[in-house]
């Protein structure tokens, strides 16, 4: 994309960064869920991450790179978990003061892992775009660096290095499935995946109850929808416009599934590749077994994003 301030060459820079932080997560092909599809599956366990999630590669990136004024007042940002997450542990790694606030719903063993990682936890609002609004506020007050969970491009650069591992590890790819919610890690993934194999269908999948990135990158326009989604990390109620003008230029084609749809892949994970996910995290095969018919006989790569499951969400899984 011409007048994107992130490049292939942003996203090599940013690995650099991480290396020593983070090593690449596991590309593993599952036999339960080649026979469930009937292609050739390799999934990206982004769940083996320290934080269980993407998102941690882009809070590496984003706080390594504060000028020394932005590292002494501290950033404050919004999250439902995992963006939280990986702030808060970029925040301990290099001495950084860290807000995170959250809508009142964050299911526990995020905040725990959030508070865990030294981050100040503020619980605000009933939804994502409520938890947003009071950090920006807490910025303005407070004097504090506010970090957008979407519209940042080094957090698109960090997070994107998974789609460079998938490319690097992996064979010649019909179709790449990835998560969307504020629109990173698809960002992300089109734009690596684009600039490595343009013959790869990049998939966004997204929450139907929460359509907001989806009626976006369809009408080329911003549009806001209610949040009607369990699933906290697809939770989004307006877009962010950096991640989708690389998605109006990258991505191949964008599928809204719904909660049964993604509560069922989180028990095909757990059953067919002895691995936990997230509702948001399964969201990439919920998409897979809806293009069942059309996928015949390829190769696939799935983006596990995240495994932080709360204990109800795993009960609803296993009744699915």
């Amino acid at each position: 994309m011409s007048d994107s301030p992130i490049s292939l060459a942003d996203v090599f820079a940013a690995e650099r960064t991480i290396r020593p932080l983070l090593a690449p997560s596991p590309l593993l092909r599952h036999p339960g869920l080649c026979e469930l599809l009937g292609c050739e599956v390799l999934v990206k366990h982004e769940n083996a991450l320290p934080t269980g999630a993407f998102k941690v590669r882009g809070g590496f990136n984003l706080v390594a790179h504060l000028s020394g004024d932005e590292r002494r007042r501290g950033v404050v940002t919004a999250s439902t978990g995992n963006h939280g997450q990986s702030i808060a542990l970029a925040g301990r790694e290099f001495g950084v003061r860290t807000i995170i606030c959250a809508p009142r719903n964050t299911a526990d063993v995020k905040l725990a892992a959030m508070r865990g990682y030294g981050a100040e936890v503020e619980l605000c609002g009933d939804d994502f775009e409520a938890a947003k609004r009071r950090g920006e506020e807490l910025s303005r007050e407070a004097g504090l660096r506010f970090i957008s969970s979407g519209d940042e491009p080094r957090l698109i650069a960090g997070v994107a290095t998974h789609t460079l591992e998938i490319f690097r590890a992996a064979p010649p790819l019909d179709y790449l499935f990835v998560p969307l919610g504020g629109g990173s890690g698809a960002a992300g993934a089109a734009l690596v995946a684009k600039a490595l194999s343009p013959r790869t269908q990049v998939v966004a999948v997204q929450a139907s109850g929460a359509p907001a990135g989806y009626q976006t990158w369809r009408e080329r326009a911003p549009r806001t929808a209610p949040i009607h989604t369990a699933a906290a990390g697809l939770a989004t109620g307006e877009p962010f416009l950096l991640p989708q003008r690389i998605l109006w230029d990258k991505l191949d084609d964008f599928l809204l599934v719904d909660d049964v749809e993604l509560f069922a892949a989180v028990r095909h994970y757990l059953e067919r590749a002895k691995t936990s996910a997230e509702p948001a995290g399964a969201a990439a095969l919920a998409a897979a077994l809806r293009l069942r018919p059309r996928l015949a006989g390829r190769r696939i790569a799935l983006i596990l994003s995240g495994g932080n499951i709360s204990t109800a969400e795993l009960r609803r899984a296993l009744d699915a």
